[in-house]
């Protein structure tokens, strides 16, 4: 099976080979890069055509200056910039919120992979702990709308995480795609992005047999990954996405 995943992560893993919207990042300063694609993440859910769209429209207000724009954002003053930003079911409201949040983790520790490397320890299994903590940050409002949670999920409930893990691996990976801006961290402690498709594929490969969608069930199959690749298991993330679309069949 290694060789296998292989071959499909060295025909797939490409610059503008990503069915990640993460492409458009590229070229930005490293400052607007982490932001942008936090942000991308929390909004990567339907299609990526849509979520591309919105992504480049809030670049287009901020001219690309996104960590000058989120660092000094103000609701009162800022918010009409971005009144027109909706997205399927969260509002500029939420976009407001999510702004507000971020712009107070760059006040107090200058750059969000500061925050995060807080949590973060070699002796961890993996980086479950850091992101429970680094997430609590943004859920922290008793009066949010309900809508706000979809856009950063409490890891405590257990769910996969999907988009926060695939920030991660933005952030902490590098290659042709992956920007690998976070050096405190190491690839070997990055949890599998978890989607139905991969949660399907790595059920027919035997990487696990629980049931559930869950974090449980990421963590289990990135530790049998580990077996092909110890230092960096996500890296068959796209492997696994392309086994059954373009056709890719099992191995």
């Amino acid at each position: 099976m290694k060789k296998y995943l292989d071959s499909l992560y060295k025909k797939y893993h490409k610059k503008y080979s990503s069915g990640d919207p993460v492409w458009i990042l590229h070229g930005l300063k490293q400052e607007d890069i982490e932001i942008s694609a936090f942000i991308t993440s929390c909004y990567c859910y339907g299609r990526v055509g849509a979520i591309c769209n919105f992504i480049s429209k809030f670049l287009d207000i901020t001219g690309n200056k996104v960590y000058e724009f989120t660092s000094n954002y103000s609701e009162r003053k800022d918010k009409k910039f971005i009144d027109e930003l909706k997205y399927r079911f969260n509002s500029a409201d939420d976009f407001s919120i999510l702004l507000s949040r971020i712009r107070n983790i760059l006040i107090k520790h200058g750059s969000l992979e500061n925050y995060f490397i807080k949590g973060y320890s070699e002796s961890h299994v993996n980086v479950l702990p850091a992101l429970k903590e680094f997430s609590s940050a943004f859920r922290c409002g008793s009066s949010d709308p309900f809508s706000f949670g979809y856009l950063v999920p409490d890891v405590n409930a257990g769910s996969a995480c999907k988009r926060l893990n695939l920030f991660l691996r933005w952030m902490i990976r590098k290659d042709n795609i992956d920007f690998g801006l976070w050096k405190g961290a190491d690839t070997s402690k990055l949890i599998m992005p978890l989607d139905t498709h991969v949660f399907r594929v790595s059920r027919m490969l035997s990487l696990s047999i629980r049931k559930s969608c869950d974090m449980k069930f990421a963590e289990e199959i990135t530790e049998k990954l580990k077996k092909f690749d110890p230092c960096d298991p996500v890296k068959y993330d796209f492997a696994l996405c392309h086994i059954g679309i373009e056709g890719e069949l099992l191995g």
